[in-house]
């Protein structure tokens, strides 16, 4: 077992990842320790009341778990060219009875000192970040308080941060990845290299364990990406349909529709580059979209929200990785033991 399976206290390598937005459920973290492995909790999008219930439902079960953050890495959206993306994505929120042209721009900070607040008064085992590294006093104040500090990242220079800010292990999120790209540099789209290929850079820059991320959705990929240098993995569009999941049924029902076609890179949803399901959103609007983290998911949230509630899967960030296809309906840990059973 590996060091980094050790300081976690879990013998399963395959890892729950944290899908905020909805799909990831205190249900969902608890089957993955149930599975003898470890499931994050998603504080994106949560303001800190909200994380805290959902820590201390976990907590009820006595098992180990984490929890992940968006650290703040704001990319502001010129205010002319949001409202002309506004303009031209109100034919989709009038489909649905809004007018995105009214919504302003927020450029918040998804409750950032609130929740770090709350993770050193109630420390958790293990805490992620996503988008951005914090600040070195951040980091060692987790560290303090007993929490081991995950970063996630996407290339070799970022793990190089990542280490000199010193955290305790690295996510490396190769592109295949569903969901936001963990990119540092938003305001560019990662280069597609092939998750063993990022290991093999990311282990020659920085001594740190690894945990591999993206695509990895057959217990072959998983198998490969251990042998690759990982100590573990972490898998997120492959439980979507999973029981535990808080999955949209919309997004559940693209996810097993065989007449979809792959997965698109897009900032048309949030501004920031993500991988999902091609729809007629990214269809039409991919190319328009601008850069403008998080100003954009504001704008499209009401609409993305609206349409899940009446089942319309088109105007839906249907978040995916590459292996999506491989996404079943059934129990998490079965899912999670099945993926294992090659390591």
């Amino acid at each position: 077992m590996g060091s980094l399976l050790s300081a976690l206290a879990v013998d399963n390598p395959v890892l729950a990842a944290p899908m905020a937005g909805g799909p990831t459920t205190p249900a969902l973290v608890v089957a993955a320790a149930r599975a003898s492995g470890l499931g994050f909790l998603a504080g994106g999008y949560k303001t800190a009341d909200t994380l805290a219930e959902q820590i201390a439902e976990v907590r009820r079960h006595g098992v180990a778990f984490g929890v992940n953050l968006f650290a703040p890495n704001p990319l502001p959206v010129d205010p002319e060219v949001f409202r002309r993306y506004a303009a031209a994505i109100a034919p989709e929120g009038r489909a649905h009875g809004l007018d995105v042209r009214e919504v302003g721009i927020v450029e918040d900070d998804d409750h950032w000192s609130d929740k770090i607040d709350l993770l050193l008064s109630v420390p958790v085992p293990v805490v992620s970040f996503t988008f951005a590294v914090p600040d070195q006093a951040v980091i060692a104040a987790l560290r303090a308080a007993g929490t081991l500090v995950v970063q996630t990242v996407t290339s070799a220079a970022e793990a190089r941060l990542a280490a000199d800010a010193g955290v305790d292990a690295l996510a490396v999120q190769a592109s295949a990845a569903g969901g936001h790209s963990g990119t540092l540099t938003p305001e560019w789209i990662p280069a597609p290299v092939p998750l063993a290929e990022l290991l093999g850079r990311i282990r020659e820059a920085v001594s740190l364990p690894l945990v591999a991320a993206g695509g990895l959705a057959t217990p072959a990929a998983v198998a490969e990406a251990l042998r690759a240098g990982a100590e573990a993995v972490m898998v997120g569009t492959v439980l979507l349909r999973a029981d535990e999941a808080g999955t949209s049924l919309p997004h559940r029902a693209a996810l097993a529709d065989p007449q979809r076609r792959g997965t698109v890179v897009t900032r048309a949803f949030t501004g920031r580059p993500a991988r999902a399901l091609a729809n007629r959103f990214t269809d039409r609007y991919s190319h328009l979209a601008p850069s403008g983290y998080p100003a954009l998911h504001h704008l499209t949230r009401p609409m993305r929200q609206a349409a899940a509630a009446v089942g319309d899967p088109e105007p839906i960030s249907l978040w995916a990785g590459t292996g999506y296809r491989q996404a079943t309906a059934e129990p998490a840990a079965v899912i999670l033991r099945r993926l294992a059973s090659h390591t």
